[in-house]
């Protein structure tokens, strides 16, 4: 039974994948119940990679008379390398780690602690985090993304679905803390999104999503948080609710202008 349930979440970091937030089309699925309360809008608007990475050219630092350009390129040592890669990696850290970090830069944090091949490391690092300030949500909201992150970068079903259910109780743990954490509810929401239509994770997905956009709208407006609103039309349009997908788009889209997915979303369907 623990293989089946390993083998069945396994399957679901395999279509959730490294592009985690990737927009998706609406596909049918058995209805669920129609439950989303009305929010109330407020008067304030709301790959790991063993091998060790190349040595990187450098330029070096003697200069030619009359010119402000370095003369010639150098390769960089192993220790200087290796230096790098230690101070971007911790530098990567900070970034998701720090509640003054703008969403783009964690996604990017994220891409180059992939590109360092430094997932494991950074789990390590996570995990000793929350083992000492368990009482941190953000800690713990970012080790569930750490296992996700780690999961899409192994083909071994058995462990990815580990890393999932690891990722899953870690995003439980930041919400037991502080259930307004975004990332943490955001992920989970996103990932539970993936499960087999047979586990019927359909309903929670949703009440995870709507229970964001009454967030969301008691909080000052960041740019994404139009995801949410794109994610959860989607969950009513794959089962089945066009209209309560559609409302989901507009009020999306009237929040967030200047996102450009809700548009497609609401943009007539292309002929034959």
């Amino acid at each position: 039974m623990k293989r089946l349930i390993y083998t069945v979440l396994g399957i679901v970091v395999v279509g959730l994948g490294i592009g985690l937030f990737a927009n998706r089309s609406g596909s049918s699925a058995p209805p669920v119940a129609n439950t989303l309360p009305s929010p109330t809008i407020e008067d304030t608007p709301p790959a790991t990679r063993t091998a060790a990475r190349p040595a990187q050219p450098r330029r070096v630092s003697i200069r030619v008379a009359g010119s402000s350009q370095p003369s010639a390129l150098a390769p960089a040592g192993p220790t200087e390398t290796a230096a790098d890669d230690s101070g971007a990696f911790k530098q990567a850290i900070e970034t998701l780690l720090s509640t003054q970090s703008s969403y783009p830069q964690k996604q990017e944090a994220w891409k180059q602690l992939r590109d360092l091949g430094k997932l494991d490391q950074a789990i390590a690092e996570l995990e000793q985090r929350v083992s000492g300030n368990p009482q941190v949500a953000d800690y713990s909201a970012t080790l569930g993304r750490a296992y996700l992150e780690k999961a899409g970068t192994i083909t071994d079903v058995r462990q990815q679905g580990i890393l999932g259910m690891k990722a899953d109780l870690a995003f439980d743990e930041a919400l037991k803390t502080d259930p307004n954490n975004w990332e943490a509810r955001f992920t989970k929401a996103v990932a539970l999104s993936y499960w087999p239509p047979q586990l019927n994770k359909g309903q929670e997905v949703i009440d995870h999503f709507t229970q964001l956009v009454n967030q969301q709208e008691a909080q000052p407006p960041q740019p994404q948080f139009a995801q949410t609103y794109v994610w959860l039309g989607d969950q009513y349009q794959k089962a089945g609710n066009a209209d309560y997908a559609r409302q989901i788009w507009e009020r999306g889209a009237a929040l967030y202008p200047n996102d450009a997915t809700l548009p497609k979303r609401l943009a007539p369907p292309a002929g034959p």
